[in-house]
């Protein structure tokens, strides 16, 4: 089992910055990826940055590239998501999330991911 904790949620302005954060713990040696998703009111959930551990390897969600930088600290399995010129667009509850099998290269799908955090939430005005 895996239980996820995230933090550095908060309320900006547009062309603000955030950091969030997410801590694993639990059977943290079984956690091959991580991702950031986020969901806004009446949207589905949308996978915004992933990173495969020990290949640092990441992808990101077009609406987020160049703006929002995933990284990782491998020993302490924790992810960042260093959110930079944010829009009112991505206000939304941002959710951490962790895969214990194999990751492909599906790294902000959904399904890719068995366990989840609880979201921390995010609000950007204009």
């Amino acid at each position: 089992q895996v239980h996820l904790v995230e933090s550095g949620g908060g309320s900006v302005q547009a062309g603000g910055s955030l950091r969030l954060s997410c801590v694993a713990s639990g059977d943290t040696s079984d956690i091959n990826c991580m991702a950031w998703f986020r969901q806004a009111p009446g949207k589905d959930r949308e996978g915004v940055a992933g990173v495969s551990f020990g290949r640092d390897i990441t992808l990101y969600a077009d609406s987020v590239r160049g703006r929002f930088t995933i990284s990782q600290d491998d020993a302490e399995r924790t992810v960042y998501l260093q959110m930079n010129t944010l829009e009112p667009n991505d206000t939304a509850m941002y959710y951490c999330a962790a895969a214990t099998h194999r990751c492909s290269g599906r790294l902000i799908a959904r399904d890719s991911y068995n366990y989840w955090g609880q979201g921390t939430q995010v609000t950007v005005s204009s």
